[in-house]
């Protein structure tokens, strides 16, 4: 965050909000990477728009292999002054004594936010967006990277001066080097340390000093990297991405540290300080935005979003069923209406917003996943399951790279036990994007195992169990690597008695189709304790689904009774009265089937029982 200048702020209530949104004319300006959205006119939102611009192709010459941009555009709410600003900001910046903002970058898992006034001026003007883009391009290390790299990172960037043929990096600000004149450096085992709940990073009376001091020590790392051909900054982060002790990290890194706070103390105190002069191509064609005047509805969609996700629930609420008060059919309010409901573990309502929000055709790939992935938590019906599948498949689309959609869709399918191989192919991507994810790897063993590639599954297993020390997760490989030594006697098991079929031989196992393990199964699975029941009827509404589950309903007698089985390859089949074709399915032939079922009454909560064997009858 990029924090300047000192003053009480006030806290704005949400109907306040809402006023002033609706005399506030706003512009949105859309270029090929950046959506800036603003209350201080076209003129203005089209320099902020160029700028971002600028400083995307900037980074994009000088680090080509950094992530210079989102999977959609960033989204910059670019308000004219400080009264702007205190309508979004986070809480933690309205109470007495905390700095002012001049900016912020906020990321959110679907999007990403940067919040500025246009009114903070100085000798770099734009030096908030500079700052917040730098943010941008370091979130992918964010949670690894200590604060004082990440804000040195930011400053150090923020005066990037862009020419008409060159570029200069790394200028100071007269108002680091003041302040670090002025005051006594932070120890450097202090600087090091400071998190986001330090005082050092919210305190007025201390964050300038922070703020600083991170530049300095960025600022006189990065050139003497440069001086001396060395990469301190790269081992350093190497060390920290490795679990090491964050000083014991800079020790190694950088030397003794008590040496290090007094060659930072001395290059302050320096008349000058070098800078970097590049040259970079940073023409944009303007031709290519897209202005328009937006109405106070759609800035307020934004705005409550915004809110949202900036910790402001109560405000962002107000103003959501304010704007569906006036269009009933918002696609953005239901969206955030969803995430809001997610967040406070309210399921139903999660699912209840983020479908209506698919209904009306919503773009957002996020709501698309997270509606199918809610839904995916109950039986589906066959409805709801094409439902379910055009939303994941619609966030795949929307967002190719997101490997949590490819997951349930390839669990969709093996579920159904189709496109297994397209279920496969989407474990594949998923891995490539998250190669540190060991469950995409159980899962795609799983799905390798119900194609009948036993082999292949057993490497996948291996592979995930070298990723992961979760004893879940570690459980889910033993489990899955069982079903994979169960799997060829299981199969030859078949094949006999198929061969020696007759009307007293037991029924036999499922077939190929069937025989599959695409998740390990819950671990009840030999014989429960309990009260034994036998009962007769006809079968209905005959369900396999993922993980081997089988679920029916037996008609007959005194009541209908819900039956389940968590493992369908422990059911003990037989036929009485007749000899089942070579090729009958359990879970495709039993409906409308005569049979005389054993379970155990209560061992399973989601039914009446739980099922020990099926014998059926003509």
């Amino acid at each position: 965050m990029y924090l300047r200048s000192f003053a009480v702020l006030l806290l704005l209530a949400a109907l306040a909000t809402v006023a002033t949104a609706a005399v506030d004319p706003w512009v949105e300006v859309r270029t090929p990477h950046f959506t800036v959205i603003s209350d201080a006119g076209e003129k203005q939102a089209r320099h902020v728009a160029t700028e971002f611009e600028r400083m995307r192709a900037v980074f994009h010459s000088r680090f080509p292999s950094a992530r210079v941009d989102a999977a959609s555009p960033i989204i910059v709410l670019a308000v004219r002054d400080k009264k702007g600003i205190q309508a979004l900001e986070p809480p933690a910046y309205l109470a007495k004594g905390q700095l002012d903002l001049a900016g912020l970058f906020l990321q959110t898992p679907d999007k990403n936010y940067v919040l500025m006034r246009l009114d903070a001026g100085g000798a770099h003007p734009y030096a908030t967006i500079y700052h917040e883009y730098t943010h941008f391009i370091t979130s992918r290390d964010a949670q690894t990277m200590p604060l004082w790299l990440n804000e040195g990172l930011a400053e150090l960037y923020q005066t990037t001066e862009i020419r008409d043929k060159e570029v200069l990096l790394g200028q100071p600000t007269d108002e680091n080097v003041m302040l670090l004149r002025q005051n006594h450096l932070l120890p450097m085992a202090t600087l090091l340390t400071v998190d986001r709940n330090s005082s050092y990073y919210h305190e007025e009376n201390k964050s300038s000093i922070f703020y600083a001091e991170s530049w300095a020590l960025t600022h006189y790392l990065q050139f003497k990297d440069r001086h001396d051909h060395t990469q301190r900054i790269t081992q350093y982060l190497t060390l920290l991405g490795n679990k090491t002790d964050p000083l014991t990290a800079a020790t190694e890194a950088f030397g003794d540290l008590k040496i290090l706070e007094k060659n930072l103390a001395n290059y302050v105190a320096q008349p000058t300080f070098p800078y970097l002069t590049s040259r970079v191509s940073t023409e944009v064609d303007e031709s290519a935005f897209k202005v328009q005047t937006i109405t106070p509805l759609q800035a307020n969609a934004v705005r409550a979003d915004f809110l949202a996700y900036n910790q402001r629930e109560n405000e962002s609420r107000a103003l959501l069923y304010h704007i569906l008060e006036q269009d009933p059919d918002n696609v953005s309010a239901y969206e955030t209406l969803g995430y809001l409901a997610l967040r406070d573990h309210n399921l139903d309502d999660a699912r209840k917003f983020y479908g209506r929000a698919v209904k009306l055709g919503s773009q957002n790939y996020l709501a698309n996943y997270q509606f199918a992935s809610i839904s995916m938590q109950a039986r589906l019906s066959d409805d709801t399951a094409l439902q379910v599948e055009a939303s994941l498949l619609a966030a795949i689309k929307l967002n190719p790279e997101f490997a949590p959609a490819l997951d349930r869709l390839a669990i969709l399918y093996a579920s159904q036990n189709r496109n297994l191989d397209q279920a496969y192919g989407f474990y594949l991507k998923a891995i490539q994007l998250e190669p540190s994810n060991a469950a995409y790897r159980i899962n795609a063993a799983n799905i390798l195992l119900q194609m009948k590639r036993p082999d292949d599954a057993a490497i996948a297993l291996q592979a995930a169990a070298k990723l992961t020390t979760d004893p879940a997760l570690l459980a889910m490989v033993r489990r899955a690597q069982d079903s994979i030594e169960q799997y060829a006697p299981l199969r030859e098991q078949q094949d006999q008695q198929t061969r020696e079929a007759s009307p007293a031989t037991p029924y036999p196992p499922p077939s190929d189709e069937n025989l599959t393990a695409p998740k390990p199964p819950n671990p009840v699975d030999d014989a429960p304790a309990g009260a034994r029941h036998t009962a007769t009827g006809t079968l209905f509404d005959v369900k396999c689904s993922y993980p081997a589950m089988m679920h029916l309903k037996l008609v007959g007698g005194p009541e209908t009774l819900l039956l389940r089985s968590l493992n369908y390859f422990k059911v003990a089949f037989s036929a009485a009265n007749f000899v089942p074709p070579s090729d009958f399915k359990p879970c495709d032939n039993l409906e409308t089937m005569k049979a005389k079922v054993v379970y155990v009454e209560g061992a399973d909560p989601g039914a009446e029982g739980q099922i020990l064997s099926i014998q059926l009858r003509k």
